[in-house]
């Protein structure tokens, strides 16, 4: 396909996910003008996998491929795209593991040559037998498995956009056998996704087979890809985690839909996203009009927290920094900061919570800090109907840790939450567990972190919904949701995973709000927060894998794929990296 050097659209084609149904209202306009959708697919997925072969120094008459077929338009591209490359030579076998296949590509690739080896019992495909016992059906799956297994290849077009649920049946046992049932890939993390190179690839058509499209879970067996060849636009489950981590490097066809108009359901940060954060320094400023930071974080057994998120917050654009914490602490944030100033006033953000113990730990009734931020976050308590209006007038806060478990039961979207996956499924355990006594309803089944990560928009979107918050979800991508928004932010490199990563963050995002106007959300300067802070990150690390990297665009130049991993680092790395990452975002 041609691409017109339009950079907004190319940007949004490569920052915006949409959802099942909108992606087949952007297709309908193109079919009903017979615009040949599926060749065009097929036709770019042949050539996906011809480079990923070649790229192993494998030429398509020493290969073998195969393809694993479902009955509906998804199995059609992959027949398409089977019967092109059997037609350069590759040895193509389809497995077709429903009850038909898509009849003009099944014509085609049984023209160009391919095997096609039949799993259900059940089917009705032209000149392939059916009506086998049980035992047989047993036995050809063996095969199949045995048949992907050794090949160098294997396509996937068993399921495509149209399923909902987890895999069943014939796919669900496929995918078991060749892939992972309901948990994360856990490999190394490469730099543009690369994979470690072991036989055989994956090549998903549209999406890997038993993913969530729409929500990026895990909910049962699925295939993971080497490479995922995404047609028209990106779904949810390309930039959404977990799934996002099973797509491969992800690569673009673009189709010619009219995306202008349409809302995604999910965006993702990039540097203009993130621009619009940072408040660029007037001629007329003073240090309180660039943004007064608010800090009740540390404590006396964890101090060091206090001056991470000190330090980053003063590193983040912004004119002054309070602090209040007991003493050793703040000898320790004026030892490091000492522009800092200690005490209460007027500020135009709060962080709290970092470095605090929350409720189960050692102490925690009597500790200083947890009675100061219980005594703020009051303020901030919409539940109660004569004093709700001023909880939305107070400044934003970032309530992160130990703070969580002090939240009140509603609060407006001001108040940013910002748990990791073991502090989501302990938040609602606790929300869901004080909904039901209130409904005097059966306890619920309790959240574990495995049931977090496997399935996080669900989880943040619950939390927004039971809180009110905006919600920051950390992970190597993070999702920011609020009332109408899902933003994910996936630039940091796995190097940022080590201790006070997430002080330096909550530092960073009170900096942001603190600048904040009325141009900018709330969701969107703390979804900036997070693509700064991995931004700064991935410059400390001298990184360039990436949690979420950039799909490319088929028909485009490719990127040089050879990138740099980097090298370990640690939080206060991250902090002196903060005006290097703003830098670059304003330039």
């Amino acid at each position: 396909m041609e691409y017109a050097d339009d950079v907004d659209r190319r940007e949004l084609l490569l920052h915006s996910a949409y959802d099942s149904g909108t992606v087949r209202d952007m297709e309908r306009p193109l079919l009903d003008k017979g615009v040949p959708l599926m060749r065009m697919a097929a036709q770019a997925t042949a050539h996906i996998a011809a480079g990923m072969l070649d790229d192993e120094d494998l030429a398509l008459e020493d290969t073998s491929i195969v393809l694993l077929a479902g009955a509906g338009d998804n199995g059609g591209d992959g027949l398409f795209a089977a019967a092109a490359l059997a037609q350069e030579g590759a040895k193509v076998t389809a497995i077709a593991v429903g009850k038909s296949l898509h009849e003009a590509g099944f014509a085609a690739f049984v023209r160009a040559g391919g095997k096609v080896l039949v799993l259900d019992p059940a089917a009705e495909i032209p000149g392939c037998s059916s009506g086998f016992s049980a035992g047989e059906a047993g036995e050809r799956l063996q095969t199949a498995v045995s048949v992907a297994q050794q090949s160098h290849l294997i396509i996937d077009a068993m399921t495509g956009i149209g399923i909902e649920d987890a895999l069943r049946g014939i796919p669900a046992a496929l995918a078991s056998a060749l892939g992972l049932d309901g948990e994360v890939p856990d490999e190394p993390a490469l730099p543009n996704r690369e994979s470690s190179g072991d036989f055989p690839l994956v090549l998903a058509v549209d999406t890997p087979s038993g993913i969530g499209v729409n929500d990026g879970s895990l909910p049962g067996p699925y295939i993971p890809a080497t490479v995922t060849a995404t047609f028209g636009a990106m779904k949810p489950c390309a930039v959404l985690p977990p799934a996002t981590f099973s797509c491969g490097r992800i690569e673009l066809v673009d189709f010619g839909f009219d995306i202008d108009e349409r809302e995604p359901a999910v965006e993702v940060v990039n540097n203009t996203f993130a621009a619009d954060s940072i408040r660029l320094p007037r001629f007329e400023d003073g240090k309180y009009s660039r943004g007064v930071v608010g800090l009740v974080t540390g404590s006396q057994s964890y101090p060091g927290a206090a001056v991470l998120t000190s330090r980053a917050a003063a590193r983040a654009n912004t004119g002054m920094v309070r602090y209040l914490g007991p003493e050793r602490a703040q000898n320790m944030v004026l030892a490091a900061l000492p522009e800092a100033v200690i005490g209460k006033g007027h500020v135009q953000s709060w962080v709290v919570g970092s470095g605090v113990p929350d409720a189960d730990a050692d102490g925690a009734g009597t500790d200083m800090q947890r009675e100061t931020i219980a005594a703020l976050l009051k303020h901030y308590d919409a539940s109660a109907e004569d004093d709700a209006g001023n909880a939305y007038d107070m400044p934003p806060i970032v309530v992160d840790a130990g703070a969580l478990d002090l939240l009140p039961e509603r609060v407006p979207g001001q108040v940013v939450i910002t748990p990791h996956a073991g502090e989501m499924a302990k938040l609602l355990n606790r929300l869901e567990a004080r909904q039901d006594a209130a409904e005097h309803a059966e306890p619920r089944e309790p959240y574990t972190v495995d049931d977090v990560q496997i399935h996080l928009l669900a989880c943040a979107l619950r939390a927004h919904e039971l809180t009110g918050a905006t919600v920051l979800l950390k992970g190597a991508v993070t999702i920011v949701v609020d009332e109408d928004h899902v933003y994910v932010s996936g630039s940091a490199p796995a190097w940022l995973a080590a201790a006070g990563a997430g002080d330096v963050l909550a530092g960073l995002t009170g900096a942001l709000l603190a600048q904040q106007d009325a141009l900018i959300t709330t969701a969107e300067t703390v979804a900036s927060a997070a693509y700064l802070h991995g931004m700064a990150a991935a410059i400390a690390s001298e990184s360039e894998q990436q949690g979420w990297q950039e799909p490319e665009l088929v028909g485009q130049e490719h990127h040089q794929r050879f990138m740099t991993l980097g090298h370990p680092i640690v939080a206060g790395d991250v902090i002196r990296a903060i005006p290097e990452a703003i830098a670059d975002v304003i330039a």
